[in-house]
C-alpha cells in the first residue's frame, strides 16, 4: 500500500524543521547576526530578522537533504520500470 501523501510530506518537512533549529542556535551561538548583515545589502536588519533568513535557509538545506534521502530509498524496480513491460 502506498504511503499517502500528507505522511510524506510530513516526513520531510517535520526532521528539518527540528534540525534547522537546532543548526540556527549551534550557528548563531557561534556568531554574531550583527557581523554577519552589516557587509550586505540589509545593514539595518534586525537581530531577529538575521535568525529568521537564519532559520529558513537552515530549514532550505535540511529540507532538501532529507527530500533526497526519501527520493533514493524508493525501489529501484520501481524507478526502472521499463514501458511496455508487466508490472511485478
Amino acid at each position: 500500500m502506498p504511503t499517502p501523501l500528507t505522511q510524506r510530506i510530513t516526513a520531510v518537512l517535520w526532521p528539518s524543521f527540528l534540525m534547522a533549529g537546532l543548526a540556527t542556535v549551534v550557528f548563531f551561538a557561534v556568531f554574531d547576526p550583527y557581523d554577519l548583515v552589516a557587509p550586505t545589502w540589509f545593514p539595518n536588519l534586525s537581530r531577529l530578522g538575521a535568525y529568521s533568513i537564519g532559520f529558513f535557509l537552515f530549514w532550505l538545506l535540511t529540507a532538501s537533504s532529507c527530500l533526497l534521502t526519501c527520493y533514493f530509498q524508493r525501489p529501484v524496480n520501481r524507478v526502472n520500470r521499463l514501458p511496455g513491460r508487466d508490472k511485478e
